[in-house]
């Protein structure tokens, strides 16, 4: 409202030095508010006496059937300016020229609202010959093509619709409190309203409706159905403020029709695509599209506010993700499923999508896993792009794999949540790799692969034990264990005993750790697998170390070392020099310890780790604080404090920053 007022308001010298002729328009999706914007815009700069010539408004009903087109208006616009019958002329060309000399003759500044408007073709010709006055235009298209002062709008915001419907219902009566004794279900059901204000003052009409039912029993009656948007206007009573119906689908329709064929198809192919955001790229995979051809039609449906682009950061240029909103979506979606034809091209595009992110998961997958020796994966040439990767897809990945549950996309959603776990772990989304890894749990057993239900297992158990959820992790080791001894699968046993361990040494049970993480160790020397054993030996080691066998633990850890050097894992080889610097100050050998620590702080600072770069770091002030250095002690605190917030980790950030507080 600030912003469109400071277009209406007067000049100071504008009795003067009239300004230029100044178009404005308001824009957005239909049932975003422009109208209501703009209305009550007029009545405001009216009420400030802006406009003494008075207002005229005309509803061009572009998104209707019939519009109105401009020689229609042109009339209804002569009419409201006193030219009656007698006196219009015949021709329409006059009837343009008797409107313009009347706004021309007017010295009273004038404001005109030309409301709904779907094409410059509608309102071109009604565009005021002078600069005395000032125009408004709404549309949900964006007119690009025309010299005009955009006000682009969007939906509000959580707390905003949570006032917008509890002002509605008190407006209605006083002693409805329904809002404030549900807050979470008003939440909730402003959530599916996609905060969008006509569907919103759609559920406000509904609640009014249903005065004795509660705001739950509405969410869940829009949970339920398959298309939302049939329960707003099955539901709708009434009009709004304008006389205009609470109809939401509609709205949706009418701008669907508008698109062109190849619009209309990639919209409808967008509302399936796993995620709530979607990168070009994937957006290109989904349509069987070259990107260029995705981008120049997204920019298209952006036009028409369809969908909306999400820019990588505040202030960024760069566009990566495009996001379709909620009742979009589901529309959408309802178009597909209404269509034996549709829901065919839907499922090809799903498909096509599905492939695109294994593929290149598994590149990235491969990238992250990379050691020397190994082939080079055939897309990303180093970590840093392989994550990037992943966190421009992360929404779109973690969804995907949710489509195992249905039997057409089951093995590719199996496969692609194999190649996330490293990613999910790396970057401590552990919130996501439960979910994925129980989505691609069920899967799996329901297309009876044990080993990869195994897999999916101990993915979960990692996740649920990063997560601090301990108890359950060890019984989806324990579990992943069994399925690996049922197949014959020696590697995917040890695996399964080291999880286990390091599960079992998380919770105090340290005899049974060091047993599960030796059957690890050996199973892996049996299959000849260097790297598992390794990994073996450094659990092994930091368990021994708890259970104060200091020089077996400085044994193992020294042999894990060794064994990650031999075979070039200096990632591995890192956290072995970590759990050395350890055992080593525990010794008392504090230098040893030092430069132990330091050793590994280079490498993990070289994989860009902040986690494990926060740990070492800590490691170091504590190796510091031993040897009575307080200062460096204070100083690798307040660094671990840093890393750690670097890595999404605020709990150890907090805990870092008050030991180096403590210290002064």
């Amino acid at each position: 409202m600030d912003r469109l007022l400071s277009r209406l308001a007067p000049a100071p010298d504008e009795d003067t030095a009239p300004l230029p002729l100044l178009i404005s328009a308001v824009t957005g999706m239909g049932g975003i508010g422009k109208t209501a914007l703009a209305v009550e815009a007029a009545h405001r700069a009216c009420t400030r006496g802006w406009f003494p010539g008075g207002t005229l408004f005309v509803d061009l009903r572009g998104y209707d059937d019939n519009p109105v087109t401009a020689d229609q208006a042109v009339l209804a616009l002569l009419d409201a300016l006193g030219v009656l019958n007698g006196d219009l002329p015949e021709r329409t060309a006059r009837q343009y020229d008797a409107y313009r000399t009347l706004l021309a003759e007017r010295q009273d500044r004038m404001l005109l609202i030309l409301d709904n408007a779907s094409d410059p073709s509608q309102y071109l010709r009604l565009l005021p010959g002078t600069d005395d006055h000032r125009v408004l235009i709404t549309s949900r298209d964006r007119p690009n093509a025309l010299p005009i002062r955009v006000i682009d709008l969007d939906t509000l915001l959580p707390d905003e619709s949570a006032a917008l419907v509890t002002r509605a219902l008190h407006d209605a009566d006083e002693r409805d409190n329904r809002c404030s004794c549900e807050p979470d279900a008003l939440r909730e059901l402003t959530a599916l309203c996609g905060h969008l204000p006509l569907a919103l003052q759609i559920a406000a009409a509904m609640l009014r409706q249903r005065r004795h039912r509660s705001i739950a029993s509405l969410v869940a009656d829009i949970k339920k159905a398959e298309d939302p948007t049939a329960v707003f206007d099955n539901g709708s009573p009434g009009t709004d403020l304008y006389g205009r119906s609470l109809v939401l689908r509609p709205v949706l329709e009418t701008s669907y029709r508008r698109l062109s064929p190849d619009q209309a198809r990639l919209l409808r192919l967008l509302s399936l695509a796993p995620g709530a955001e979607t990168t070009t790229e994937a957006v290109a995979a989904l349509a069987d599209l070259s990107t260029e051809a995705a981008l120049s039609l997204l920019e298209d449906l952006a036009a028409a506010y369809l969908v909306a682009p999400v820019q990588d950061g505040e202030g960024s240029p760069s566009i990566l993700r495009w996001r379709l909103h909620d009742l979009v979506r589901a529309f959408g979606v309802g178009v597909v499923a209404g269509e034996m034809g549709l829901q065919e091209e839907g499922e090809a595009a799903r498909e096509r999508v599905l492939a695109f992110y294994f593929r290149n998961a598994a590149a990235a997958d491969d990238r992250l896993r990379w050691l020397p020796g190994m082939e080079q994966p055939e897309r990303f040439s180093n970590r840093g792009e392989a994550l990037e990767w992943f966190d421009g897809e992360r929404a779109g990945l973690v969804a995907a794999v949710s489509w195992g549950r249905e039997a057409l996309f089951a093995e590719t959603a199996v496969l692609l949540s194999e190649c996330l776990g490293e990613y999910l772990g790396w970057r401590r989304y552990f919130d996501d790799w439960i979910t994925v890894a129980h989505a691609a749990r069920e899967a799996a057993h329901r297309a009876g692969n044990n080993r990869s239900e195994g897999n999916a297992f101990n993915n979960l158990g990692i996740a649920l034990r990063e997560a601090g959820r301990v108890e359950e992790a060890i019984d989806a080791h324990t579990r992943d264990r069994e399925l690996c001894q049922a197949a014959g699968d020696t590697d995917g046993e040890a695996m399964a005993w080291n999880s286990l361990g390091i599960a079992l040494h998380e919770v105090g049970r340290v005899e049974e750790a060091i047993d599960a993480h030796t059957r690890a160790r050996d199973l892996h020397q049996t299959t000849g697998n260097r790297h598992g054993e390794a990994m073996a030996w450094n659990n092994l080691g930091t368990t021994l170390l708890v259970a104060d066998r200091g020089e077996e633990a400085m044994d193992a850890v020294t042999r894990a070392r060794d064994l990650h050097r031999t075979t070039g894992n200096r990632y591995g080889e890192a956290g072995a020099w970590n759990n050395l610097g350890t055992a080593l100050r525990r010794a008392g050998r504090r230098e040893e310890a030092i430069e132990a620590h330091g050793r590994a702080l280079e490498i993990f600072e070289e994989f860009v780790d902040s986690y494990e770069t926060g740990q070492t770091l800590q490691n170091l002030a504590l190796d510091h604080w031993d040897a009575h250095c307080l200062a460096k002690a204070r100083a690798h605190w307040l660094q671990a404090a840093e890393a750690y917030a670097r890595a999404n980790a605020p709990a150890e950030a907090a805990q870092a920053r008050a030991a180096a507080e403590a210290l002064g």
